[in-house]
């Protein structure tokens, strides 16, 4: 599902809601939450899931095209984990 389909969704289960309300609403919601993963905290929403940030070491990569390592600089990226309740929703 994309954004727009969430929104599209949301403002159909929703009427009494504006489409453009909706938008700005899930707008202000993801940006709070990659605002918070930026500044390192961790998100945790009870039967969905958690976002947290990973650090991931620099390391020796390799091309695969012409086999030629290649350094690999460190980062940092998003992970998410289900909850118990979603994973049981999905798994029936």
């Amino acid at each position: 599902m994309t954004k727009s389909e969430f929104i599209f969704r949301l403002a159909g289960r929703y009427p009494q809601l504006i489409a453009k309300d909706v938008e700005v609403a899930v707008n202000s919601l993801l940006e709070a939450m990659t605002t918070s993963l930026v500044k390192g905290h961790r998100i945790e929403i009870r039967g969905f899931g958690s976002f947290k940030i990973n650090y991931r070491p620099p390391r020796t990569g390799r091309n695969p095209k012409s086999g030629e390592k290649v350094p690999v600089p460190e980062k940092f990226v998003p992970h998410f984990k289900a909850g118990k309740i979603m994973r049981e929703r999905v798994d029936s």
